[in-house]
């Protein structure tokens, strides 16, 4: 089989590999589809943490079963998508019934080698059968698991107001669940084109410019002088992160999707006086994949909306670095096998 190898930094390599074997309890999948997100584009530059060369990457899969392999309740052909997130089962987060967080986890893609290749051996128990969605919907469900994870952590209610800080995949994500969640959203970003994006396509009401010179009042006056009860960070930018703090009404959730290497820091009196709460979300649970899926058969959530660029498997390696510029308005890019 062919194999799209990232061998350092800013490099890329189609290999010929030898199709894998299915160990016990695992199954082998015909790879259809593979989404493109930040930690790919990240670890393409050099700049996504606990990450090694070479990698094949790629965790927002849709694929067809090609092996069962003895897995019970499976069938060849199968249309599946995966929880790219290898947990140990055993140890304290995993017994707690937080296996995104599992102390030795080893994420598909950036720990371990993904899905960029034709065919890819996982374990049976990772899988999530198709429901009848499309091969580019199941591709995105991964990535909207992870905004409906961080939506759930911050424990959005009606009626509150969310600051979803970044326009990009994820951050859309977390604006599509806070607002089926029932809140009023704001989404900040430095990117006119997709805050542009976020009106026109997701009919997000209230959007902020992130470097207009009055950031403050612009969220006063929406929030009719409160503030937001909830930011949540998708950028993984220092500055923005940083920045955010103070955009956190009294009583304020504030959770960071987003990763960077740095040190945050803000002013200890102004959080302790909003007695505020700081938290981070990693990764996603099986139960927020079903979230997604139900949403996305009841119409609440249009994914395909997202998909702004699409290329074939042997196409992926010229076209990677033009996906990395913001003038090319890319949102979402799919590679097709």
């Amino acid at each position: 089989m062919k194999a799209l190898v990232c061998t350092t930094p800013g490099s890329f390599e189609y290999k010929e590999m030898d199709m894998p074997v299915p160990e016990p309890g695992h199954v082998l999948l015909r790879i259809k589809r593979v989404g493109i997100c930040g930690t790919d584009l990240h670890a393409f530059e050099g700049t996504q943490p606990y990450f090694e060369y070479p990698r094949i990457l790629g965790h927002e899969l849709a694929a067809d079963i090609a092996d069962v392999n003895g897995a019970a309740g499976l069938v060849a052909g199968d249309k599946v998508t995966l929880i790219p997130y290898f947990n140990c089962g055993h140890c304290i987060a995993c017994r707690r019934g937080k296996p995104n967080c599992c102390t030795s986890i080893k994420v598909c893609g950036v720990h371990v080698d993904g899905g960029m290749r034709e065919y890819l051996n996982v374990p049976a128990a990772s899988l999530i059968q198709g429901g009848g969605l499309s091969y580019d919907e199941l591709a995105l469900v991964e990535p909207l698991a992870i905004g409906a994870h961080g939506v759930r952590r911050a424990g959005v209610e009606p009626g509150e107001f969310v600051l979803v800080i970044g326009a990009g995949p994820i951050g859309l994500g977390i604006a599509e669940f806070a607002r089926i969640a029932g809140a009023h959203v704001i989404v900040m970003d430095i990117n006119e084109q997709r805050l542009q994006f976020c009106k026109d396509k997701l009919g997000i009401q209230h959007v902020v410019q992130a470097n207009a010179p009055d950031v403050t009042a612009q969220l006063q006056q929406i929030t009719h002088g409160d503030m937001p009860t909830v930011v949540i960070d998708a950028t993984g930018s220092l500055k923005a992160i940083n920045n955010a703090f103070q955009y956190m009404a009294h009583g304020a959730r504030y959770v960071l999707v987003g990763l960077q290497k740095g040190e945050i820091s803000f002013s200890h009196p102004e959080f302790h006086k909003r007695e505020a709460t700081l938290m981070s979300s990693r990764n996603a649970t099986r139960a927020d994949f079903n979230h997604v899926i139900t949403s996305m058969k009841n119409g609440l959530v249009n994914p395909a909306t997202y998909i702004t660029h699409r290329v074939t498997f042997s196409q992926t390696a010229s076209e990677f670095k033009n996906w990395m510029n913001p003038a090319n308005g890319v949102i979402k890019a799919m590679v097709e096998f």
